[in-house]
């Protein structure tokens, strides 16, 4: 930084003698530019922020969390009942409110998600630690269909490959589920 510094202290102390001031005002804003090349850039937003960026707003629980483009879609269950629907801008972490409705039953229709131990952010960490790559969505799974247990279901994307890994709500153990080649060319993201 300093040695550009210099470079740039030259460049513009010669211009001056050269040019006179109109050049000396070229080279200022040059080396300015210059200085804001070398600045950190602000990174896209990944899961965890955008996780992170819905719950600051709406207070509760991430029940799903998933890329789509240059966005992030995010439904947060609060503690209320309601359920939100939020658009996460991954290039910025702006949240915007896409949807909000009451959960007109009892309650008992999230009460397994609520109570989990490892909450969306956790299992995404859990994720990664037992296959790394980038997190494409996390999604609550309670289907009563198959008579399983719930789970954080996590698909990681790595090396043109989709892989999904569940994730126990109570001991937080990650497995993998199935890997798939990622031919989906409507996923840009």
């Amino acid at each position: 930084m300093k040695r550009t510094l210099y470079v740039s202290s030259a460049a513009a102390a010669a211009v001056l003698l050269v040019g006179g001031p109109v050049a000396a005002a070229a080279a200022s804003t040059a080396e300015a530019a210059a200085g804001s090349v070398s600045a950190p850039l602000r990174a896209a937003v990944d899961a965890e922020g955008a996780a992170a960026a819905a719950l600051k707003g709406h207070p509760g629980v991430v029940e799903s969390l998933d890329k789509d483009g240059s966005v992030w879609h995010v439904n947060v269950i609060g503690k209320d009942g309601s359920n939100t629907e939020l658009i996460v801008t991954a290039a910025t972490g702006a949240v915007a409110v896409e949807n909000t409705d009451q959960n007109d039953d009892d309650g008992n229709e999230d009460a397994a998600l609520i109570a989990a131990k490892v909450t969306a952010q956790q299992a995404m960490k859990a994720a990664v630690a037992a296959h790394p790559g980038q997190v494409w969505s996390v999604q609550w799974d309670d289907d009563d269909d198959n008579d399983s247990k719930p789970y954080w279901d996590v698909e990681i994307k790595s090396g043109g490959k989709t892989t999904n890994v569940h994730v126990d709500p109570t001991s937080g153990k990650a497995t993998v589920s199935h890997d798939d080649n990622d031919n989906d060319e409507n996923d840009n993201g």
